[in-house]
């Protein structure tokens, strides 16, 4: 190996002691070996005895010396030195005092030039990966290194335009990082992400959207700052450190700025929606909601509008009407002073209204695919200016109606230089969707411009046979592949908006033109639709014909009675419906909920609806429906129970209701009551007796209620609580009933019912109670105003204990009448018991008598004596006397069938008088049978008469 000569004695010895301590290669010799392809492994020595040999806080001492113009030169070479040593990279340890040299060589560029070439070498060198000697030095060195990458970005104040750009690259190399041509030996790169974690802790990207205020005027620079930004804001963490420098309201400024090559408006776009990404969209809205901000994002759009014909050029144009989308949400946003929304608007409709505007002068719209995008951008645009009030009156100026109109019309062929099919079903469907929004705003337009009508017959369309097979593709095309139920369901939609409105006009136009029957026919296409294929879409249109229904024909007697036959027929399948459908998912609780709607809207209050109603045992399927307790369904079922009551058939229908078990009618709804009292924490005993005399209906919730005052308009909460649950439509409910005479009821329904009686007593005590209190807490009441109020607070209480004494005697006339079941339970058991003893004792007897010859003989005696006591002390007169015993009998027990039967002689008259039935067949019956002359044989006797021995 060649030695490796000494270097020449430097000028100022003691004001160069970096390259002083230890011996190093000639300029000379160094260049030799760059040259020398051969000497790979003799450079790495050489790098590796350079980067041992430099002493870089004797560099930082250098170039804080300024005494002697000479030491510039000194110093220039000493930076090149350091520049060439680590040239393959920065070591971890030495990486604070190189950014010290930086800051150093920053400090000198305002009055020496010269040092902004070394400082830029240097820079690029942070842009390297950095060297670790161990693993842990990643973490170990991470709070050094983040503060180091942090003064990267200070050094933008740098008056240089070469070292800005060089900070910029540097910091893009971080997402793009090579390795160095060669690995220094004893150190290995850092991971790829390192870098870009450091900046995210030392806040590099705040720092770099503070710069942008010292190169606004300087484009080259700013194109290299927002490229560096661009790269940083792929974070979240940056975008949060770039919104706390309002990093959105800066670069939105910039959009309308003057760069032939385009790049200021990408990149600040791209930054932007990274921003909205990666942060709060409301924070980033705000920042942008400026009236400066709102002029360049209007002027930018304008001129990408008119003069962008490139593909990018509408892209962009599209990113931007969507950012102004998101600025039209913010009601703070000038949207409308700025002049912005009336272009917006404008632009949405000037190709379905002809109309020529100064806004639109000259602009030619394409059939192209960013084109389409933003045709469906601008009809959201004014979906989204519907909710703003300020926004209706630039809607009815700017013919908004007439353009979503043009839409609700049978699909037709589009021409060659037209939309697509697809496309524009999309747009037919995106249009109605934003009437829908639109319609309640001007329904002095919507009526003007016969939108019923129009509506009418596109659902006609939407039911008939002609051919069209939707595709199905949009967002709001789900469900419509292959058929137009898309089109009926956002039609029905903009109905649903706009007589929800319950507008006399509008719903006078509707029913004049044949409303009811139409949309009957309509529930009934889908109702039958949907026992092919239950979906979601489906149930919504049945869901939306129904509230339609009900709207129109509420408090109308005329609309009701068209309704009645055939509403009546398809309303009683959805009340008839699977109970675990409701569970589904898919829209079957909507569904009911809407059905119970129209009944009470459409059916009650018409008699002739009522009557075919109850002949349908509709009562009997709404008692069904109580039975299966589902809470949300309560409420409704109740309060159409009570209004049909007023019908006085109804009462009959519910009491001849039977459920499950033989529920009755009375016994479903005192179980309701129960149950809504235990889920609102009234106080009950274990039997359901009254617990609290002074507030016996009190739930948990109206008892923790502090006493407010109130104005004498505002109902208390005693009042309100009544539409909270509900106790007042089954206490309604029963005072149609009646209190007596309810069939099905056990004591402790008892108990529950003379709670029912007594609530509105209950519920007036609760009024006055509260008023005592509010009294209280303003004035102190005069002296018979105090006895007055007392007086009726004591009979409150009176009520309480009074039904409480009722309940209790309820519940011991219970206890008395178990305890006479439970003794004639216990008496029929002694009488069981004492039948089975009697039949023991029987066979035990019998027994005897089988085995006992003399026993026997006995019985034999005491049977024969019984039967002679049991016999007529008195002879009858003139008669044969016939013996009953029958002969060589053995035994104590009942003769069988078989006993020997003694004519009575002829004196008497009998009829068997000649004959003898022991010793010889008859030939002829005689007596009865005088007239039959057919001769019976002994088998037939035996057959009619009892045998004979």
């Amino acid at each position: 190996m060649t030695s490796v000569p000494q270097p020449p004695a430097p000028r100022a010895p003691s004001r160069s002691p970096a390259l002083s301590p230890a011996p190093g290669p000639s300029r000379c010799g160094g260049e030799r070996r760059r040259n020398a392809s051969d000497a790979g492994g003799d450079l790495g020595a050489a790098q590796d005895t350079q980067l041992k040999s430099v002493d870089l806080s004797c560099v930082v001492k250098l170039l804080e010396d300024s005494d002697s113009k000479d030491l510039e030169k000194e110093q220039l070479k000493t930076l090149k030195k350091v520049v060439k040593h680590f040239e393959n990279g920065l070591p971890l340890k030495d990486l604070a005092q190189i950014i010290e040299i930086l800051n150093l060589c920053a400090e000198k560029i305002n009055e020496q030039e010269a040092f902004t070439e070394p400082l830029c070498e240097l820079i690029k060198l942070c842009g390297l990966p950095f060297q670790k000697k161990k693993l842990s030095d990643e973490v170990n060195f991470s709070m050094a290194v983040s503060k180091s990458i942090a003064q990267l970005g200070y050094l933008m104040r740098v008056p240089s335009s070469q070292v800005r750009i060089q900070i910029c690259k540097c910091v893009v190399s971080f997402y793009d990082m090579e390795l160095p041509r060669k690995i220094l030996s004893g150190y290995q790169p850092t991971s790829a992400n390192y870098k870009i974690q450091m900046a995210e802790l030392g806040g590099l990207a705040e720092t770099l959207v503070l710069s942008l205020a010292l190169v606004e005027n300087q484009l080259t620079e700013k194109l290299w700052v927002l490229k560096a930004l661009q790269h940083l804001s792929s974070s979240g963490v940056n975008c949060r450190l770039m919104m706390k420098a309002q990093a959105a309201s800066r670069l939105c400024l910039y959009l309308n700025g003057v760069d032939p090559s385009g790049q200021l408006v990408f990149r600040s776009s791209e930054i932007l929606w990274n921003l909205l990404e990666n942060t709060s969209k409301e924070e980033v809205v705000n920042q942008l909601s400026s009236l400066e901000c709102v002029h360049a994002l209007k002027e930018v759009f304008i001129d990408l509008l008119m003069h962008g014909f490139r593909h990018y050029d509408r892209q962009l144009r599209n990113d931007l009407l969507v950012m102004a989308t998101l600025l039209a949400e913010n009601p703070a946003a000038p949207m409308i002073e700025s002049g912005f929304a009336k272009l917006l608007i404008v632009l949405a409709t000037f190709t379905e209204v002809k109309i020529p505007n100064p806004l639109v002068k000259g602009l030619k719209l394409t059939y192209s695919y960013e084109d389409f995008e933003m045709k469906k951008l601008l009809f959201n645009v004014i979906g989204v200016l519907s909710k703003d009030p300020c926004a209706v009156q630039l809607l009815s100026e700017n013919d908004v109606m007439p353009a979503l109109l043009y839409y609700v019309k049978p699909n037709q062929k589009p021409g060659f230089h037209d939309w697509s099919a697809a496309q524009y079903e999309e747009l037919q469907l995106h249009a109605i969707v934003i009437l829908a929004s639109v319609a309640p705003l001007l329904v002095d337009k919507y009526l003007s411009f016969q939108a019923n009508t129009l509506l009418l017959v596109f659902l006609e369309w939407c039911i008939g046979q002609d051919p069209f097979f939707g595709q199905g593709n949009s967002f709001h095309g789900t469900g419509g592949r292959g058929n137009k139920l898309a089109q009926m369901r956002y039609s029905l939609r903009v109905l649903r908006s706009v007589v929800s409105l319950y507008d006399d006009a509008v719903n006078l136009n509707l029913c004049d033109q044949g409303a009811i029957s139409q949309l009957l026919d309509i529930l009934k296409y889908a109702a039958n639709k949907s026992k092919e294929k239950e979906d979601a879409i489906l149930l919504e249109i049945q869901a939306d014909l129904l509230f339609i229904l009900s709207a129109l024909c509420e408090n109308d007697l005329h609309r009701k009675e068209l309704f009645s036959y055939t509403g009546v027929d398809i309303l009683i399948p959805f009340i008839q419906m699977d109970p675990k459908k409701l569970h589904s998912g898919l829209g079957h609780n909507c569904l009911l909920l809407s059905a119970l709607d129209c009944l009470w809207s459409c059916v009650i209050g018409c008699y002739i609806a009522e009557d075919y109603f109850l002949e349908k045992q509709g009562i009997f399927l709404l008692l069904d429906l109580l039975a299966l307790k589902q809470k949300n369904l309560h409420n409704i079922i109740l309060g159409i129970l009570v209004e049909f009551c007023d019908n006085p058939k109804t009462t009959s229908h519910i009491s001849i209701w039977r459920g499950a078990k033989d529920q009755t009618a009375a016994n479903l709804l005192i179980q309701l009551w129960r149950q809504e009292e235990l889920e609102l924490g009234v106080k009950r005993d274990p039997h359901g007796r009254i617990v609290d005399m002074k507030r016996p209906i009190a739930s948990s919730f109206q008892k923790q209620q502090e006493v407010i005052p109130m104005p004498a308009n505002c109902p208390s909460f005693a009042i309100m609580e009544i539409s909270e649950n509900i106790r007042a439509k089954l206490y309604s409910l029963f005072c149609k009933l009646g209190f007596e005479n309810l069939p099905g009821l056990s004591a402790k329904d008892f108990v529950t019912l003379a709670i029912i009686r007594h609530y509105i007593d209950f519920k007036v005590g609760e009024v006055w109670s509260e008023l005592c209190a509010e009294l209280k807490e303003e004035f102190r009441p005069i002296a018979s105003d105090e006895e007055a109020l007392k007086v009726i607070s004591e009979v409150s209480e009176d009520t309480g204990r009074m039904v409480a004494a009722l309940q209790a005697e309820v519940l011991e006339s219970q206890h008395q009448q178990e305890i006479q079941e439970e003794e004639k339970t216990y008496a029929k058991i002694r009488a069981i018991h004492k039948q089975r003893e009697m039949v023991n004792k029987s066979w035990e007897n019998f027994l005897t008598r089988t085995s006992n010859y003399e026993a026997l003989k006995k019985a034999k005696r005491l049977q024969e004596k019984s039967i002679e006591a049991s016999r007529s002390k008195s002879k009858t007169q003139n008669g044969a006397v016939h013996s009953t015993d029958i002969k060589g009998l053995g035994t104590t027990i009942g003769s069988g069938r078989l006993v020997t039967v003694e004519s009575t002689p002829q004196l008497i008259g009998g009829p068997l008088a000649v004959t003898d039935l022991a010793l010889r067949k008859p030939s002829v019956c005689e007596g009865a049978l005088k007239k039959i002359r057919k001769v019976k044989t002994l088998d037939s006797v035996k057959k009619d008469s009892v045998p004979v021995e």
